[in-house]
């Protein structure tokens, strides 16, 4: 439930962290250390140089869903983006490694199944951590140079747009390859009820994450273009970061039932459509459905889906 509390600068900063312990994680990305007694909101931004009407900004809006900002000229660029490096940092270098120690913990060393989760997290793990880099290396240079005044002439947001993945669907995948389909003995099974809670909370940190960009950052930056190049170059970059697919449930044919084993197997399109002795674009029209029916996305959940449902003997698949 929401707080529907509008908190304000001159609320004490304990308060807004009793009322709202989420937040805690959202302090360190603003370079905010506890220890703060009870000074106000502002005081403490104050204290760590921090944009306080940008801070009360993105903790308004995370607890509330309070958003706009569209032509709110107070919001401070150089204190987002200095947030979303610092949340990238404790995403890549802390929550992906400590999810993965968890998962590991929990699963049964011995169970082929077990192991093959652990990949796919691993998958996972490698497909954001690419998507966070791009953006380092792309968006938040040029953000800067705006900053600058000069304005990088070989890029622009709907450049960095195009390159953007859905990389949320994995984490889906994984919750729900493990509660579908991972067994857990008595000694397991507590260890791999708290990983799933962790990973739910980072399903909701990544999904604060997207929406900070998609509803703050973006706006803010659309306005410094403007800014900076004195005419309407707004790009639309709300699509960029982690938007969700739809599930679905409808039944898959024998013949997509086919591509998968193929696809297990380790065969490409081409070899799929010989042994099936139909065309590729059909394999590939085969593999489009199975993934929005199925929403899986990847070799590995594939290989883990025809284990369980029988399409493949464990035994034949190369783990």
């Amino acid at each position: 439930m929401k707080n529907l509390k509008m908190y304000e600068s001159s609320d004490k900063m304990i308060t807004l962290i009793r009322d709202n312990y989420s937040v805690l994680q959202a302090l360190g990305s603003f370079g905010m250390n506890l220890g703060f007694g009870d000074m106000t909101v502002s005081e403490t931004c104050r204290l760590n140089g921090v944009d306080t009407y940008t801070f009360l900004a993105v903790v308004n809006f995370t607890i509330n869903d309070y958003a706009n900002f569209e032509d709110d000229e107070q919001i401070s660029v150089p204190t987002l983006l200095h947030y979303l490096k610092a949340s990238h940092t404790y995403y890549l270098d802390f929550q992906l490694p400590f999810i993965r120690r968890e998962l590991q913990e929990s699963i049964n060393e011995s169970d082929p199944l077990g192991r093959l989760i652990l990949k796919f997290y691993d998958e996972y793990a490698q497909e954001i951590r690419r998507h966070m880099k791009y953006e380092e290396k792309t968006l938040f240079p040029y953000v800067e140079s705006l900053l600058n005044g000069h304005p990088m002439n070989d890029y622009n947001v709907e450049t960095f747009s195009k390159h953007h993945e859905q990389t949320d669907k994995k984490l889906r995948e994984l919750k729900l390859m493990i509660i579908k389909y991972l067994p857990a003995d008595a000694h397991h099974n507590n260890k791999l009820t708290a990983t799933l809670y962790d990973i739910y909370n980072n399903e909701e940190w990544l999904h604060q994450h997207a929406e900070v960009e998609d509803h703050i950052f973006t706006p803010a930056i659309k306005r410094l273009e403007r800014l900076t190049r004195k005419d309407d170059v707004a790009k639309n970059i709300s699509s960029m970061v982690f938007k969700a697919g739809q599930d679905n449930n409808e039944a898959l044919s024998d013949r997509e039932k086919d591509v998968i084993i193929g696809v297990v197997q380790g065969l490409l399109n081409k070899e799929i459509a010989d042994r099936l002795c139909i065309s590729v674009n059909t394999v590939i029209t085969h593999r489009r459905n199975i993934a929005r029916k199925l929403q899986i996305h990847s070799p590995a959940g594939l290989t883990i889906y025809a284990i369980v449902n029988g399409l493949v003997d464990i035994s034949s698949v190369k783990l």
